[in-house]
């Protein structure tokens, strides 16, 4: 009866994807950062950033927020796309995806090093396309943001993402950007 058990669970899982490949270039950052996504912590927000990066709108995006001793964002589809002709580094990190937002998932995996968090505005609820990456330790965002996964590989790429203002984190003159982002397996 055990082994049936077990079975059952495996076929009644869901298959879902388990993690990003990023490619990075620019002036700081040169290289491949993967990603486990926590689909057991945070379903929904694997489900809508698994489906941006499957429809390669990640591709082009630049970090538009990097913090020295805090976090590199990224993720902005609408307007950190600098590819797109239209593209004005003052507007990236306003923007979202055509998607609807995802409600809050908050865990008890705590902001460490190397975690990726969704980034949000002042609504809990308000998660789209953009997220982060922890240079450092940030217990005080535990339980206020949403844990989506952790890098496993590319933490020197991480740390060599090139800085912005040490107060906003907006990144002047030409940012790093995620080349391609792929979903992994």
């Amino acid at each position: 009866m055990r082994k049936l058990a077990v079975v059952f669970t495996l076929l009644a899982s869901p298959a879902l994807a388990t993690g990003l490949q990023i490619e990075v270039e620019g002036e700081g950052a040169n290289g491949t950062i993967l990603v486990d996504l926590f689909e057991d912590v945070a379903p929904q927000h694997v489900e809508q950033i698994t489906a941006l990066a499957g429809e390669g709108q990640y591709d082009g995006v630049v970090f538009h927020r990097v913090i020295d001793g805090f976090m590199a964002q990224t993720g902005d589809v609408q307007y950190g796309d600098q590819s797109d002709e239209a593209f004005d580094m003052r507007y990236a990190g306003r923007g979202g995806s055509d998607r609807p937002d995802v409600p809050a998932e908050f865990s008890d995996v705590s902001f460490d090093r190397g975690v990726v968090g969704m980034a949000r505005s002042q609504d809990p609820n308000s998660a789209n396309s953009q997220f982060f990456i922890m240079f450092e330790p940030g217990p005080f965002l535990n339980g206020q943001y949403t844990v989506v996964g952790q890098v496993t590989e590319g933490m020197d790429v991480v740390d060599a993402i090139k800085r912005g203002h040490p107060e906003s984190g907006a990144v002047s003159g030409q940012p790093d950007v995620m080349k391609t982002v792929t979903v992994t397996e």
